[in-house]
Protein backbone atom coordinates (compact mmCIF):
# COMPACT_ATOMS: atom_id res chain seq x y z
CA UNK A 1 0.00 0.00 0.00
CA UNK A 2 1.38 3.77 -0.82
CA UNK A 3 2.31 5.28 2.31
CA UNK A 4 3.01 8.36 0.64
CA UNK A 5 0.70 11.32 -0.86
CA UNK A 6 1.95 12.98 -3.95
CA UNK A 7 1.47 16.46 -2.11
CA UNK A 8 3.52 14.72 0.61
CA UNK A 9 5.97 13.69 -1.87
CA UNK A 10 5.73 17.65 -3.54
CA UNK A 11 6.53 18.64 0.03
CA UNK A 12 9.47 16.42 0.77
CA UNK A 13 11.17 17.38 -2.17
CA UNK A 14 11.06 21.00 -1.96
CA UNK A 15 12.13 20.83 1.67
CA UNK A 16 15.47 18.80 0.86
CA UNK A 17 16.02 20.99 -1.91
CA UNK A 18 15.11 24.59 0.18
CA UNK A 19 17.34 23.22 2.97
CA UNK A 20 14.54 24.91 5.79
CA UNK A 21 10.81 24.47 6.49
CA UNK A 22 10.38 27.76 6.38
CA UNK A 23 12.03 28.00 3.10
CA UNK A 24 10.09 25.24 1.70
CA UNK A 25 6.62 26.27 3.14
CA UNK A 26 7.01 29.74 1.96
CA UNK A 27 7.86 28.35 -1.34
CA UNK A 28 4.97 25.91 -1.88
CA UNK A 29 2.44 28.72 -0.49
CA UNK A 30 1.64 26.95 3.04
CA UNK A 31 2.58 27.06 6.71
CA UNK A 32 5.87 25.78 7.96
CA UNK A 33 3.98 24.42 10.84
CA UNK A 34 2.23 22.72 8.61
CA UNK A 35 4.83 21.55 6.45
CA UNK A 36 6.78 20.14 9.36
CA UNK A 37 3.36 17.97 10.46
CA UNK A 38 2.97 16.09 6.68
CA UNK A 39 6.75 15.57 7.06
CA UNK A 40 6.53 13.82 10.82
CA UNK A 41 3.26 11.98 9.40
CA UNK A 42 4.67 11.01 6.57
CA UNK A 43 8.15 9.43 8.46
CA UNK A 44 5.58 7.67 11.28
CA UNK A 45 3.60 6.10 8.36
CA UNK A 46 6.86 4.90 6.44
CA UNK A 47 8.48 3.90 9.93
CA UNK A 48 11.86 6.04 9.01
CA UNK A 49 13.04 9.23 9.54
CA UNK A 50 13.77 11.64 6.38
CA UNK A 51 15.47 14.06 7.86
CA UNK A 52 18.03 15.53 10.54
CA UNK A 53 16.50 18.62 12.30
CA UNK A 54 18.18 21.62 13.81
CA UNK A 55 16.81 24.62 14.82
CA UNK A 56 17.97 26.71 11.85
CA UNK A 57 17.92 23.64 9.20
CA UNK A 58 17.14 20.32 8.16
CA UNK A 59 19.02 17.56 6.30
CA UNK A 60 18.63 14.31 4.74
CA UNK A 61 19.39 11.23 6.53
CA UNK A 62 20.76 8.52 4.73
CA UNK A 63 17.31 7.08 4.24
CA UNK A 64 15.93 10.28 2.87
CA UNK A 65 18.78 10.75 0.60
CA UNK A 66 17.71 6.79 -1.36
CA UNK A 67 13.86 7.88 -1.13
CA UNK A 68 15.14 11.23 -3.29
CA UNK A 69 16.86 9.54 -5.83
CA UNK A 70 14.17 7.41 -6.45
CA UNK A 71 11.40 9.90 -5.93
CA UNK A 72 12.62 12.81 -7.95
CA UNK A 73 12.89 11.42 -11.33
CA UNK A 74 9.23 9.52 -10.77
CA UNK A 75 8.05 12.90 -9.90
CA UNK A 76 9.56 14.54 -13.03
CA UNK A 77 8.19 11.87 -14.74
CA UNK A 78 4.57 12.63 -13.40
CA UNK A 79 4.88 15.99 -14.23
CA UNK A 80 5.90 15.62 -17.53
CA UNK A 81 2.69 13.65 -18.52
CA UNK A 82 0.52 16.15 -17.54
CA UNK A 83 2.46 18.68 -19.09
CA UNK A 84 2.49 16.47 -21.87
CA UNK A 85 -1.32 15.98 -22.24
CA UNK A 86 -1.53 20.25 -21.83
CA UNK A 87 0.21 20.48 -24.86
CA UNK A 88 -1.55 18.43 -26.64
CA UNK A 89 -4.69 21.16 -26.13
CA UNK A 90 -1.99 23.75 -27.45
CA UNK A 91 -1.29 24.93 -24.05
CA UNK A 92 2.28 23.49 -23.01
CA UNK A 93 3.65 23.89 -19.38
CA UNK A 94 5.85 22.67 -17.25
CA UNK A 95 9.64 24.46 -15.74
CA UNK A 96 13.11 24.62 -16.84
CA UNK A 97 15.85 24.46 -14.23
CA UNK A 98 19.19 25.71 -15.74
CA UNK A 99 22.71 25.48 -14.09
CA UNK A 100 24.61 27.92 -15.29
CA UNK A 101 27.62 30.91 -14.93
CA UNK A 102 25.81 34.82 -15.06
CA UNK A 103 27.58 35.04 -18.44
CA UNK A 104 26.25 32.31 -19.55
CA UNK A 105 22.46 33.33 -18.58
CA UNK A 106 22.68 36.53 -20.05
CA UNK A 107 22.84 36.15 -23.83
CA UNK A 108 19.65 34.07 -23.66
CA UNK A 109 17.69 35.97 -20.99
CA UNK A 110 18.45 39.19 -23.59
CA UNK A 111 17.38 37.33 -26.66
CA UNK A 112 15.45 34.10 -25.99
CA UNK A 113 13.67 34.74 -23.06
CA UNK A 114 11.20 37.92 -24.28
CA UNK A 115 10.12 35.89 -27.59
CA UNK A 116 9.76 32.78 -25.59
CA UNK A 117 7.71 33.23 -22.15
CA UNK A 118 5.23 35.44 -24.50
CA UNK A 119 4.62 32.29 -26.73
CA UNK A 120 4.77 29.92 -23.73
CA UNK A 121 3.37 31.91 -20.87
CA UNK A 122 2.77 28.73 -18.62
CA UNK A 123 6.70 27.69 -19.12
CA UNK A 124 8.20 28.77 -16.25
CA UNK A 125 12.49 28.89 -16.88
CA UNK A 126 14.79 29.19 -13.52
CA UNK A 127 18.38 30.56 -14.17
CA UNK A 128 20.55 29.03 -11.00
CA UNK A 129 23.76 31.01 -11.21
CA UNK A 130 26.65 28.75 -9.45
CA UNK A 131 29.96 28.89 -10.67
CA UNK A 132 31.35 25.42 -9.78
CA UNK A 133 31.03 22.88 -12.56
CA UNK A 134 27.78 20.52 -11.23
CA UNK A 135 26.43 17.46 -12.05
CA UNK A 136 23.59 18.42 -13.41
CA UNK A 137 21.38 14.99 -13.24
CA UNK A 138 22.38 14.66 -9.70
CA UNK A 139 21.80 17.57 -8.84
CA UNK A 140 18.57 18.08 -10.61
CA UNK A 141 18.65 20.30 -13.06
CA UNK A 142 17.23 19.36 -16.53
CA UNK A 143 19.73 21.62 -18.46
CA UNK A 144 23.12 23.39 -17.71
CA UNK A 145 25.61 26.08 -19.51
CA UNK A 146 28.89 25.86 -19.78
CA UNK A 147 31.64 26.52 -22.93
CA UNK A 148 31.77 23.92 -25.39
CA UNK A 149 34.74 21.65 -24.64
CA UNK A 150 33.59 21.40 -20.62
CA UNK A 151 30.28 19.42 -21.76
CA UNK A 152 29.78 16.02 -20.48
CA UNK A 153 30.04 13.62 -23.84
CA UNK A 154 26.48 11.76 -22.90
CA UNK A 155 25.01 15.27 -23.15
CA UNK A 156 22.98 17.04 -26.50
CA UNK A 157 24.67 20.54 -26.82
CA UNK A 158 22.98 23.17 -28.29
CA UNK A 159 25.75 25.73 -29.40
CA UNK A 160 24.57 29.58 -29.17
CA UNK A 161 27.31 31.76 -28.78
CA UNK A 162 30.41 32.93 -30.71
CA UNK A 163 33.96 31.56 -29.96
CA UNK A 164 35.08 32.86 -26.86
CA UNK A 165 38.99 34.08 -25.59
CA UNK A 166 39.93 35.58 -22.14
CA UNK A 167 41.80 38.73 -22.26
CA UNK A 168 44.48 40.01 -19.78
CA UNK A 169 43.13 43.82 -18.77
CA UNK A 170 43.82 46.58 -17.17
CA UNK A 171 42.72 50.29 -16.59
CA UNK A 172 45.34 52.92 -18.12
CA UNK A 173 45.95 54.37 -14.69
CA UNK A 174 46.87 50.48 -12.91
CA UNK A 175 49.66 51.00 -16.56
CA UNK A 176 50.90 54.42 -15.62
CA UNK A 177 54.67 54.04 -14.42
CA UNK A 178 54.58 50.35 -14.90
CA UNK A 179 55.79 48.04 -17.20
CA UNK A 180 53.10 46.15 -19.46
CA UNK A 181 53.68 42.53 -19.06
CA UNK A 182 55.49 40.98 -22.08
CA UNK A 183 54.59 36.96 -21.29
CA UNK A 184 53.19 35.14 -18.78
CA UNK A 185 56.02 35.37 -16.23
CA UNK A 186 55.97 38.98 -16.35
CA UNK A 187 52.56 38.71 -14.20
CA UNK A 188 54.34 37.91 -10.78
CA UNK A 189 55.29 41.81 -11.23
CA UNK A 190 52.06 42.94 -11.34
CA UNK A 191 49.23 42.78 -8.59
CA UNK A 192 46.38 40.45 -10.39
CA UNK A 193 43.30 40.32 -9.50
CA UNK A 194 42.19 36.57 -8.76
CA UNK A 195 38.85 34.39 -9.31
CA UNK A 196 37.32 32.12 -7.09
CA UNK A 197 34.88 29.34 -7.92
CA UNK A 198 32.37 28.22 -5.35
CA UNK A 199 34.08 25.09 -4.80
CA UNK A 200 36.91 27.11 -3.04
CA UNK A 201 39.01 26.67 -6.13
CA UNK A 202 40.96 29.74 -7.01
CA UNK A 203 41.19 29.84 -11.05
CA UNK A 204 44.45 29.50 -12.74
CA UNK A 205 44.83 31.75 -15.94
CA UNK A 206 45.17 29.75 -18.90
CA UNK A 207 47.66 31.32 -22.09
CA UNK A 208 48.45 30.13 -25.34
CA UNK A 209 50.51 31.29 -27.80
CA UNK A 210 51.50 29.47 -31.09
CA UNK A 211 51.40 25.96 -29.58
CA UNK A 212 52.59 27.18 -26.06
CA UNK A 213 51.19 27.06 -22.98
CA UNK A 214 51.65 28.59 -19.58
CA UNK A 215 49.18 28.10 -16.31
CA UNK A 216 49.25 30.72 -13.82
CA UNK A 217 48.97 30.99 -10.32
CA UNK A 218 48.36 35.05 -10.06
CA UNK A 219 48.83 36.97 -7.05
CA UNK A 220 47.09 39.86 -6.24
CA UNK A 221 45.55 42.22 -3.71
CA UNK A 222 42.27 41.04 -4.55
CA UNK A 223 39.96 37.53 -4.97
CA UNK A 224 36.21 37.74 -6.62
CA UNK A 225 34.18 34.99 -7.49
CA UNK A 226 31.78 37.20 -10.00
CA UNK A 227 33.53 38.50 -13.44
CA UNK A 228 31.48 42.17 -13.29
CA UNK A 229 33.07 42.97 -10.61
CA UNK A 230 36.18 41.93 -11.49
CA UNK A 231 35.74 44.03 -14.46
CA UNK A 232 34.58 46.75 -12.20
CA UNK A 233 37.93 46.57 -10.27
CA UNK A 234 39.90 46.43 -13.33
CA UNK A 235 38.41 49.55 -13.90
CA UNK A 236 38.93 51.36 -10.63
CA UNK A 237 42.83 50.37 -11.55
CA UNK A 238 43.76 48.05 -8.75
CA UNK A 239 44.91 45.31 -11.10
CA UNK A 240 45.20 43.06 -13.59
CA UNK A 241 41.46 40.80 -14.49
CA UNK A 242 41.56 37.74 -16.62
CA UNK A 243 37.87 38.01 -18.05
CA UNK A 244 36.47 36.86 -21.51
CA UNK A 245 36.87 39.51 -24.01
CA UNK A 246 33.23 39.99 -24.68
CA UNK A 247 32.54 40.89 -21.55
CA UNK A 248 34.79 44.43 -21.50
CA UNK A 249 34.46 44.59 -25.75
CA UNK A 250 32.90 48.31 -24.87
CA UNK A 251 35.51 49.25 -22.24
CA UNK A 252 38.22 48.55 -24.90
CA UNK A 253 36.96 50.19 -27.76
CA UNK A 254 36.55 53.28 -25.73
CA UNK A 255 39.70 53.11 -23.93
CA UNK A 256 38.35 52.51 -20.53
CA UNK A 257 40.57 49.49 -20.22
CA UNK A 258 43.48 48.11 -22.47
CA UNK A 259 44.28 44.47 -23.62
CA UNK A 260 47.49 42.80 -22.60
CA UNK A 261 49.24 39.68 -23.73
CA UNK A 262 46.66 39.47 -26.88
CA UNK A 263 49.19 36.90 -28.33
CA UNK A 264 48.91 34.60 -25.86
CA UNK A 265 44.80 34.85 -25.78
CA UNK A 266 43.46 31.85 -27.97
CA UNK A 267 40.18 31.47 -29.15
CA UNK A 268 38.23 28.46 -28.19
CA UNK A 269 34.30 27.12 -28.52
CA UNK A 270 31.89 29.12 -27.39
CA UNK A 271 28.81 28.68 -24.69
CA UNK A 272 26.13 25.79 -24.88
CA UNK A 273 23.18 24.75 -23.48
CA UNK A 274 22.96 21.31 -22.46
CA UNK A 275 21.18 18.25 -21.25
CA UNK A 276 21.31 15.08 -20.76
CA UNK A 277 20.73 12.16 -24.21
CA UNK A 278 19.92 9.37 -22.73
CA UNK A 279 16.26 10.63 -21.32
CA UNK A 280 13.41 11.78 -22.74
CA UNK A 281 13.24 15.49 -22.41
CA UNK A 282 10.28 17.39 -21.28
CA UNK A 283 8.00 19.33 -23.24
CA UNK A 284 8.94 22.84 -21.95
CA UNK A 285 13.21 21.80 -22.08
CA UNK A 286 12.89 20.76 -25.72
CA UNK A 287 10.71 23.70 -26.41
CA UNK A 288 13.33 26.13 -24.70
CA UNK A 289 16.42 24.14 -26.74
CA UNK A 290 14.33 24.77 -29.27
CA UNK A 291 13.82 28.05 -28.96
CA UNK A 292 17.69 28.87 -28.59
CA UNK A 293 18.62 26.63 -31.55
CA UNK A 294 16.40 28.90 -33.36
CA UNK A 295 17.82 31.87 -32.60
CA UNK A 296 21.76 30.40 -32.66
CA UNK A 297 21.06 30.02 -36.52
CA UNK A 298 19.93 33.56 -36.74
Amino acid sequence: MLRAGLSELTAFIAIADAGTFRAAARALGVSPSALSHAMRSMEARLEVRLFNRTTRSVALTEEGQRLLQRVRPAMADLEQAVNEAAAARGKPSGSVRINCSEAGAIPLIRHVLPAFVERYPDIRVEFVVDTRLVDIVADGYDAGIRVHEAVPRDMIAVRFGPDMRFAAIASPAYLQGRQPPRAPDDLAQHRCIGFRFESGALYRWDLQQHGRSASIAVDGPLTLGNLNLMVEAALAGIGIAWVPENEVAEHLAAGRLVHLLQDWSQPFDGLCLYYPANRHAPTALSLFAQAVREWAGR
